[in-house]
């Protein structure tokens, strides 16, 4: 199949995952009426296949159902792109998009809104999060040299120093503040979740992670040229420190962009760029879109398994994704493994 028409059914598989996505919830609710809901919001009424639905039906399925199913693919594509991007600009296949100590920053700026209640109500979680996330980054930015470091090892180490870091800051400041309903609400968040998706959120976190992923692209040819060694990038006339600058500060972007809205989600980044891999090669010409149709058709699934599977209760994503990542990953890297 060439590469168009791959690209082209994995956005129609992603778009009929949405829309039958949203039919799914706890609430018993027609898919006529779902549809309904959709087309009149979008100035459609006259196609609408049934009447209006009451208030309280319109309120759940356009101000908390869809946007969350649009979360987790704005979400998921994010992840799975600053994956891709931050597993061949180290050079490290096991990269993944919380390399560079952004879940653990995030998970500091959050605990400080929701425990220390820095910004006196001001400042919303995601916010806090998100803030913190990018004081990690910065950290690592400056230890590494701000990208002119060309040893990968130095950075996955440097990563992990400040993810270690912040996890003690945030370890502390439950342990010396955080009340029992405190901590339990952080460890909720912290193990990924989409429940407090609205249309607010999902703007903030798709105006950082669409922009971004789309530079990326931009950067196909030296993500590719990377692969094959700093010293044959540069002779290709790439320069090599700009580059590998500019695309960590945008994985880090994409990364705490998402952390923000959902906490941190694992596996993703980790898994989709690889079974994309097998599946499609390794240029980034088509690895980036196809891992990032791929990652949020996969999120928008899991998703809607989390919040529908075990009713009455609902389970962080971040759960269910580290159950399926951690086999898939093991018969992903037995494959690549094979002769």
């Amino acid at each position: 199949m060439r590469p168009p028409v791959v690209v082209v059914a994995s956005a129609a598989a992603l778009a009929v995952s949405v829309v039958v996505a949203a039919f799914v919830g706890t609430a018993q609710i027609g898919p006529a009426d779902v549809l309904g809901v959709m087309l009149r919001h979008a100035g459609l009424g006259a196609l609408a296949p049934s009447p209006p639905v009451p208030p309280l039906i319109d309120s759940l399925i356009w101000e908390s159902r869809l946007p969350r199913v649009l979360l987790a693919a704005t979400v998921g594509a994010g992840l799975s792109v600053s994956g891709a991007v931050l597993q061949s600009v180290t050079r490290n296949p096991l990269a993944e998009p919380y390399l560079l100590g952004v879940s653990s920053g995030a998970s500091t700026g959050a605990v400080a809104v929701m425990v220390l209640g820095v910004g006196a109500g001001a400042v919303t979680l995601s916010t806090g999060a998100f803030a913190g996330a990018l004081a990690a980054f910065g950290i690592v930015l400056l230890l590494i040299g701000g990208g002119r470091v060309a040893d990968p090892a130095r950075v996955v180490l440097t990563g992990v120093l400040v993810s270690q870091f912040f996890s003690a800051i945030t370890s502390l400041v439950l342990m010396l503040d955080g009340d029992a309903d405190a901590t339990r609400g952080f460890t909720y968040w912290l193990l990924g979740s989409l429940s407090g998706a609205r249309w607010e959120p999902l703007a903030a976190a798709a105006a950082v992670i669409v922009p971004a992923t789309l530079i990326c692209l931009l950067y196909a040819g030296a993500l590719d040229a990377f692969t094959f060694g700093w010293d044959t990038a540069a002779s290709l006339g790439i320069d090599v420190a700009r580059a590998r600058a500019a695309l960590m500060v945008l994985a880090a972007l994409i990364t705490a962009a998402a952390v923000a809205a959902s906490g941190a989600i694992g596996f993703i980044g980790l898994l989709v760029p690889h079974v994309v891999r097998l599946l499609a090669g390794p240029g980034h010409r088509l690895l980036l879109p196809l891992a990032a149709l791929v990652g949020a058709t996969f999120l928008v699934w899991v998703d809607t398994f989390a919040r529908s599977a075990f009713t009455p209760h609902e389970v962080p994503v971040g759960v269910i994704t580290a159950l399926l990542g951690a086999p898939a990953f093991a018969l992903v890297l037995r494959k690549a493994g094979r002769p």
